[in-house]
């Protein structure tokens, strides 16, 4: 079965073509960073039009780099949530169509879905069940993973996911944007010693999140010692510190809590090289592994949607001629396959 996988949920267009016997035929993604970055995040109006834009030149870039005609595709999956709702709906409309007009099934993706199974496009995929981080700008989530569609929420953040504090905080720095690489750059420069920020809900039962306090802690600090460029990495390097010490304790407790020993980390979090580190670590002393998808597939892309579509698909689960998406969406809804 090919699929077409299309995914506009915030600030990346992404397609790919995804085949059930032979993996991943082509993919392409177009980010929108240059056209947020003077605004210093994301606008939901200028990210519409630019999938707008972008979607359909994608499309026979796509399926020329597969060697594909439009006829040789047997479904159509894409991101219907959650996320920006004008974003969600260019991909979801121009999704539908095309399956209604090519004569295929199409189904509705969640994209947190699609960021858990990105590791099953890598050759040594994981097995199931195990406990996911899903790690991004909009989601920071702990997840058990008993199979596709049969996830229980462990944990999840309170306010600001690890991203958003990431970008946030780089924005209060001058860093620019997307915040989280920016802010891995500079810690790399800065003195590990120098500033010690909290590591937020760490000293209490459970295994739920709150970043928004790291940000505050970050401008406070930066308001004391001033914004010089020795500051600017020291407050980096602490600020990063604490979320890597905070995700690594939270999952630490969560393979304890839950007895599993294989762990997941997706999301475009899950690429910053500090966290990987760490989170090898935390599964070895369980006695498992960590499992990530490559760099490439941890933002927002269409192989992801491609590939958890061919799994619904494949399972015959499709949807009417009605587009709908959802700015929210809660992953244990998902029909459990």
């Amino acid at each position: 079965m090919l699929v077409l996988g299309i995914e506009t949920s915030c600030d990346e267009t992404g397609l790919a073509l995804y085949d059930s016997e032979t993996g991943l035929r082509a993919h392409v993604l177009h980010s929108q960073v240059a056209v947020h970055a003077e605004y210093g995040g994301v606008v939901p109006e200028l990210a519409s039009r630019d999938h707008v834009r972008k979607t359909l030149p994608l499309l026979r870039q796509v399926l020329d780099e597969a060697g594909a005609r439009p006829g040789a595709v047997d479904g159509v999956a894409y991101t219907a949530g959650p996320g920006l709702i004008g974003a969600l709906l260019v991909g979801a409309s121009i999704g539908r169509s095309l399956a209604w007009a090519w004569g295929v099934p199409a189904v509705a993706v969640h994209h947190m879905e699609g960021h858990l199974l990105a590791p099953m496009l890598e050759p040594d995929p994981p097995a199931f069940p195990f406990v996911a981080l899903l790690v991004s700008g909009g989601h920071t989530q702990l997840v058990r993973v008993d199979g596709v569609g049969h996830y229980r929420i462990l944990g999840e953040s309170l306010d600001d996911a690890a991203g958003e504090a990431f970008d946030k905080t780089a924005k209060l720095l001058g860093l620019g944007y997307p915040g989280g690489p920016a802010v891995a750059r500079e810690a790399e420069r800065g003195d590990p010693e120098r500033f010690r920020f909290p590591r937020p809900m760490t000293d209490r039962p459970g295994l739920d999140f709150s970043f928004s306090g790291l940000k505050t802690f970050a401008l406070n600090t930066l308001q004391e010692v001033g914004a010089d460029a020795r500051s600017r990495a020291d407050i980096s390097r602490a600020f990063q510190d604490a979320v890597v010490d905070t995700l690594a304790i939270k999952c630490r407790r969560a393979l304890q809590e839950t007895g599993l020993q294989r762990l997941v980390i997706a999301g475009g979090v899950g690429a910053n090289t500090a966290l990987r580190e760490r989170l090898a670590v935390i599964a070895a002393e369980a006695g498992g592994r960590v499992y990530y998808p490559r760099p490439l597939f941890c933002t927002d892309n269409g192989a992801m949607i491609a590939y958890a579509g061919s799994v619904r698909l494949a399972a015959g689960q499709h949807e009417p001629l009605a587009i709908e998406a959802r700015a929210r969406w809660p992953m244990e809804s998902l029909a459990a396959l």
